[in-house]
């Protein structure tokens, strides 16, 4: 009954691709967090958007944005929470965001909706594009026990690759500081999409916490798995909101989410995926 069961469902995958039409052209922007709050594992620099230079290359780059004509835009932001971020971008469209924050929010968090990039990159470039509506997909109900995978590596006696950990890490700190030091903005996202950096961002998970603890401790594993699922279960939201009638979409999220999706894109025969450096040549 089982093997039925996948025969079925088999043919049902290979009727639907047969019937597929033109897979809609995702745009999937990996970016830094332009306003960094330090909770991530590594820690890195700030960089200054609101300087005018990174201010005219963002006018540039979410002009080109909209000249791709994207007809949805997702963001990372809570998919539970969308009235909000509905609220926020109502007052943007209406010119009335700075005193729609200031007005809403606590001093300490005006920063926050004034500078990052689902305001100074997606905001923008959907009021560029018309749109209406800017999509929220971040899913954040998982658990990522970093300290638990260190202390399973110790127990482990796994001190090769704990050390590999830390050089990871460290590397990173280091290489991020220094282009955020040096590039321009459009650098940044161009370096941030590349295929190489973003094979990066995967290794940490894949090479070195999945391999975490004794044959019977899988707490390594488990953040793997937790990054997984909340990499996916965003995912969904984009398959799930795109509509036939959408031929193209922009996908706005920190790039260790990116290099996720890129995977993800990869086998979904109802998506194709659509370079930044096309876009922005």
């Amino acid at each position: 009954m089982k093997h039925t069961f996948f025969f079925l469902f088999a043919c049902l995958i290979a009727a639907n691709c047969g019937a597929q039409t033109r897979p809609s052209d995702i745009l999937l922007l990996g970016t830094f967090h332009f306003h960094n709050p330090g909770a991530d594992v590594a820690k890195t620099k700030t960089f200054d958007v609101m300087a005018p230079k990174a201010q005219a290359e963002l006018e540039t780059i979410t002009q080109k944005i909209s000249a791709f004509h994207p007809d949805k835009i997702f963001v990372e932001w809570p998919w539970d929470e969308q009235l909000e971020l509905d609220k926020l971008y109502n007052a943007y469209l209406g010119s009335q965001f700075e005193q729609f924050v200031n007005t809403t929010y606590p001093a300490k968090r005006q920063n926050f909706f004034l500078k990052n990039e689902i305001v100074q990159l997606a905001f923008r470039a959907g009021k560029k594009a018309h749109l209406t509506r800017i999509y929220a997909l971040d899913y954040t109900k998982t658990s990522f026990p970093f300290d638990s995978v260190l202390k399973a590596m110790q127990a482990a006696k796994q001190v090769a690759l704990l050390q590999k950990s830390q050089d990871a890490i460290k590397h990173y700190e280091t290489s991020q500081n220094q282009k955020l030091e040096t590039y321009t903005l459009t650098q940044l996202l161009l370096d941030a999409n590349s295929p190489g950096e973003l094979t990066l961002n995967k290794g940490l998970y894949l090479d070195i916490l999945n391999r975490a603890g004794t044959t019977d401790n899988f707490a390594g594993a488990f953040l793997v798995s937790e990054w997984y699922r909340r990499n996916l279960y965003m995912y969904s939201l984009v398959q799930k909101t795109m509509t036939p009638q959408d031929g193209k979409a922009l996908v706005l999220v920190g790039s260790g989410h990116a290099a996720m999706m890129r995977e993800f894109i990869a086998s979904d025969q109802q998506f194709r995926l659509k370079e930044l450096k096309d876009v922005l040549k």
